[in-house]
């Protein structure tokens, strides 16, 4: 690998993160309280007073009022401190309109709860910059997503940067009514919740930092061997395919993708053995196009920038299954995460093309920017062969997810019972997963004339549906499977907002945690 290819000396990976503790009162060497402010039709109010009593609240309230914080969604603002609080300065998150509680709390009313604080903690994250020890009382509502935030929202990628900025918060400790002594499991022991959100929340920092490293920077084989280890670090069974094992094993749609670069495919495997002989296995596929010029096919140039970001399902995964052997989750997982750089050059595949995927399906190659579901296709078939219960997989797939459903809320498709369960789950925890229609009458629009399938249809319509389509002829009868189109978002190209800021957002990998979890518990 020539010295041009390798990551600064000063770089970091991944990106380090505040240190989290679940305390019980504030530390002298906090500098900053951090406090959750709701707004009424009376006007604002503490959420949670926590050290904050009697006239205390009351002062501390008088001097945000007279800034003008208000409790807006959001919003911060920062006031020195009274004397007696024991900390220089308070800087106020506003959660939005204070809510009663639902007589009836359900899932979908504790997600918003929780994403609530979560936002409010990213905020306050992005505002603590410089600061090196902070406290916060949102933790008193939920510490789990208030840890998720904080690690979120100090993000940041400067691997690249000669002069980085002011450093993140370093510290956040999160007051919470009993840091610990309970042993019913995470949702009982504040301490356990904080332990396993920071868990999480690296995980989504792995995913981050996979999709904003440059393209020339990360390529097949690099994101191959920091792949590799990371698994083997963790644990888990590692196999990494090069372009010699990839024609030898017939993975057509991977190597037609890869072709047009000087930088050659990859396939790689990453196997949790967590699960009991009799248990459910559940398979991970990612796509991983580690830069998508959109091959002869060619994408206009505006914004091509952003397609460094068309590996963030495989990053996804990637990150997913080492998590999943991090916390011990008592499931087999198996990851299949299919590498390839999508050029134009003399001997890219051509419109026209006929390819054969892994499971001996024919392909036209219509439109070679419909290369995602290529790679993934051989990805899944492969994926089948080890008999999963279920399979998830993911990509940046279509531009049509964007026009479906914006920038922020995945497309899920699938088997409709498993759709369903993932798309619910993906709500819970704040990711925001839509189920869709996979529509039958679109299906026969794939036929080609020349081959078993074609990669595009004749038409934009329904494109994210289409692609759904796609990708199912490859998975075998009996897998509960679910499709996850994050195209949009999985790369926030805009301003920075609550925990997320610019570049890799880390979705989807919150969900596929959670549903893994869900399977590991219910089946």
């Amino acid at each position: 690998m020539s010295a041009s290819h390798t990551a600064p000396a000063s770089s970091t990976f991944p990106a380090p993160a505040p240190r989290l503790a679940a305390v019980t009162a504030v530390d002298p060497a906090a500098e900053v309280l951090v406090v959750g402010l709701s707004k009424g039709e009376e006007g604002p109010s503490l959420a949670d007073l926590g050290p904050l009593s009697g006239g205390l609240a009351a002062d501390v309230l008088a001097r945000l009022e007279s800034v003008g914080a208000d409790g807006a969604a959001a919003t911060v603002h920062r006031v020195p401190a009274p004397p007696e609080l024991g900390v220089a300065s308070v800087l106020a998150v506003g959660l939005g309109d204070a809510a009663e509680p639902p007589a009836e709390p359900d899932d979908a009313a504790a997600g918003e709860t929780e994403e609530r604080l979560r936002q409010a903690a990213g905020t306050a994250a992005r505002a603590l910059d410089g600061v090196e020890h902070a406290v916060t009382t949102l933790s008193l509502r939920g510490a789990g997503p208030t840890a998720e935030g904080f690690v979120l929202g100090a993000y940041r990628y400067t691997a690249f940067k000669s002069a980085p900025g002011p450093s993140p918060v370093g510290r956040v400790d999160l007051l919470v009514p009993d840091a610990g002594g309970s042993d019913d499991g995470v949702g009982a022991d504040p301490a356990a919740q904080v332990e396993h959100a920071a868990a999480v929340a690296a995980a989504v920092v792995v995913a981050r930092d996979f999709v904003n490293t440059p393209p020339s920077h990360l390529y097949p084989a690099e994101f191959a061997d920091r792949a590799r280890a990371l698994g083997t670090a963790t644990g888990l069974d590692v196999e990494v395919l090069d372009e010699d094992a990839l024609a030898e094993g017939g993975y057509g749609g991977i190597l037609g993708v890869g072709k047009g670069s000087s930088r050659p495919p990859r396939l790689v495997r990453m196997a949790h053995r967590g699960g009991q002989a009799s248990g459910p296995g559940v398979a991970l596929v990612g796509k991983g196009v580690t830069f998508d010029s959109g091959g002869i096919s060619i994408k206009p140039a505006a914004g091509m920038e952003n397609m460094t970001s068309d590996m963030g399902g495989a990053a996804a995964v990637v990150a997913t299954v080492v998590l999943a052997a991090q916390l011990g989750i008592p499931l087999d997982v198996t990851a299949y995460v299919p590498m390839a750089e999508n050029l134009p050059s003399a001997t890219a595949q051509r419109p026209g093309d006929v390819l054969t995927q892994y499971d001996g399906t024919t392909v036209e190659v219509i439109n070679t920017d419909a290369e995602g579901r290529l790679i993934l296709a051989d990805a899944i078939a492969r994926a089948c062969e080890d008999s999963p219960a279920y399979l998830i997989d993911t990509a940046t797939l279509t531009g049509a997810q964007m026009v479906a459903l914006g920038s922020r809320t995945p497309g899920v498709m699938g088997t409709d019972e498993f759709r369903d369960r993932v798309a619910r789950i993906s709500r819970t925890v704040g990711e925001n997963g839509w189920p869709m229609p996979l529509s039958e009458e679109l299906r026969a629009d794939l036929d080609s004339k020349v081959a078993d399938l074609a990669n595009v249809t004749n038409h934009r319509w329904g494109g994210m549906l289409v692609a759904g389509l796609f990708l199912r002829e490859f998975v075998a009868d009996g897998v509960q499977w679910a499709h996850l189109d994050v195209a949009g978002p999985a790369y926030n190209t805009g301003g920075p907002f609550g925990y997320t800021g610019k570049g890799g957002t880390g979705v989807p990998v919150r969900t596929m945690i959670a549903v893994l979890e869900d399977i590991a518990a219910n089946g």
